[in-house]
C-alpha cells in the first residue's frame, strides 16, 4: 500500500523542534528559571518572553498533532502486533535511556553551576513528551485500528463533510475547551508532566490522526482558510497580551491555540509540501537533537553565563553553541556509532545505505 508523503508535516516538525531550543533558551533569561529547574541568568531579559508567550499555547500541542499524524502513516503498513514493537523500540527505548542516561546530565550540570552537591537521580526531565507518546499509541491503538478498518464508512464520510467547512477544524476546540473545564489546570501553557498536559495532548494526538484519516479535505480547508485562522488567533492573542482579565480568556486560549496551529498547518501544506536533500537530513536529525538537546544548552550556559556581557549577547551565544553542538554530536556521533543509533531514536544501519528518499518520513517525533 503506497501512501503519499507529507513533507510540510515533516519540515513543521524540524520547525517546531528548533523553536523548541530557543523557547528553552529563553527561560534561561527569564527571573522565575529556577523554580521550574532551569539555570537562570542574573540579568533577565524580559522582552524575549512576548513572542515566547503567543508561542507557548501552541508550541506543544502542534507536536502531539504531529505525532499523532505520524502514527497514521505507521499504521497504513503495519497491523497492531508490528505497530506496537515498532513504537517501543523507537519511543520506548529512547525514553527509558533518556531517563537512566541523558536527563540526569543536565541536573548534574545544574548542581555543578549552583556549587550543590552533586547526586544522580533519574528522572524523565523533557522526555516526559515521549512517555505520553507511547501511552497514547497503547491507549488508542484499538480505536484507531478500528477507523482503519472502515475507512470507507458513514464516520469518515461525516467527518470529511465537517472539514470542509472553515468552522470544521476549529469545532474541535470544544474538546479542549471542555478539558479545561473538567482538569482545571492552574496554567494552560503548563504541560510537563501534569494531567492537564496528558490530556490536551492526548485530544491533540486523536486529532491529529483524524485530520490525516478524513483525506485532502481537511489540508484543503486549512489552505483556503488559514490567514482566517491566523488572524482569530492573532486578535485573541493580542487580548492577552493587554491584561483582559476575565475568565473567558482562560478558555479561549483552546481556540487560539488551535487557531495558530491550523493557520499553520495551512501555510505548511501550501508552501512546504515538496522535498528537498535539506529536509531529509533535517529529519532524522530532529528526534536525537530533542533528545539531547537540554544537556547541550546547560553545557554552553555552564560557561557563558558567567561571562562579563550583554544578556542578550549570552542568549546569542547559547543559542549558537547549542544548535552547532547539537549538529557536531549527532553527526559525528549518534549518526555514526551504530550501537547508539536506536537509543537515540534511529533505525539501526545496515551495510547498505538507504536512499535519502527513504528517510524523510512523515512520521511523529522519531
Amino acid at each position: 500500500m503506497t501512501t503519499e508523503r507529507r513533507y510540510d508535516i515533516d519540515w513543521l516538525r524540524v520547525i517546531a523542534i528548533g523553536l523548541l531550543l530557543i523557547y528553552h533558551i529563553a527561560i534561561i533569561f527569564q527571573p522565575w528559571a529556577m523554580f521550574i529547574g532551569f539555570m537562570r541568568n542574573d540579568e533577565s531579559l524580559e522582552s524575549l518572553w512576548v513572542p515566547l508567550t503567543m508561542l507557548n499555547v501552541w508550541r506543544i500541542p502542534l507536536l502531539f498533532y504531529v505525532s499523532g499524524m505520524g502514527l497514521y502513516f505507521a499504521m497504513k503498513k503495519r497491523n497492531w502486533s508490528q505497530l506496537i514493537v515498532e513504537r517501543t523500540k523507537r519511543i520506548l527505548l529512547p525514553f527509558v535511556f533518556g531517563i537512566l542516561v541523558v536527563t540526569p546530565l543536565h541536573f548534574l550540570i545544574f548542581q555543578k553551576y549552583y556549587n550543590m552537591a552533586l547526586s544522580y537521580f533519574p528522572h524523565m526531565g523533557h522526555l516526559w513528551f515521549l512517555g505520553n507518546i507511547f501511552a497514547y499509541v497503547i491507549l488508542l491503538s484499538p480505536l484507531l485500528f478500528y477507523l482503519k478498518r472502515h475507512e470507507n464508512g458513514k464516520f469518515k464520510k461525516v467527518l470529511s463533510k465537517i472539514m470542509t467547512y472553515a468552522i470544521g477544524p476549529l469545532s474541535v476546540s470544544v474538546f479542549f475547551m471542555l478539558e479545561l473545564v473538567l482538569v482545571k489546570p492552574q496554567l494552560f501553557e503548563l504541560y510537563a508532566q501534569t494531567w492537564h498536559g496528558f490530556f490536551i495532548g492526548l485530544l491533540a494526538f486523536f486529532f491529529g490522526y483524524l485530520v490525516v484519516y478524513t483525506g485532502k479535505t481537511f489540508w484543503q480547508t486549512v489552505s483556503k482558510w488559514k490567514w482566517l485562522y491566523i488572524t482569530i488567533a492573532a486578535v485573541l492573542f493580542t487580548l492577552r497580551l493587554k491584561g483582559f482579565d476575565v475568565t473567558s480568556i482562560y478558555y479561549l486560549k483552546a481556540i487560539e491555540s488551535n487557531c495558530w496551529i491550523f493557520g499553520v498547518f495551512g501555510l505548511g501544506y501550501r508552501y512546504l509540501n515538496k522535498p528537498s536533500s535539506l529536509l531529509s537530513y533535517l529529519s532524522q536529525a530532529a528526534y536525537p537533537v530533542y533528545i539531547i538537546h537540554m544537556f547541550v544548552l546547560y553545557a554552553g550556559a555552564l560557561f557563558i553565563l558567567p561571562l562579563q556581557i550583554h544578556p542578550m549577547l549570552k542568549f546569542i551565544a547559547i543559542t549558537l553553541f547549542a544548535f552547532v553542538a547539537c549538529y557536531f554530536i549527532y553527526e559525528f556521533i549518534l549518526r555514526r556509532v551504530n550501537i547508539l543509533r536506536p537509543l537515540f531514536g534511529l533505525k539501526w544501519k545496515f551495510n547498505t545505505e538507504k536512499k535519502a528518499s527513504e528517510i524523510s518520513k512523515p512520521v511523529e517525533l522519531n
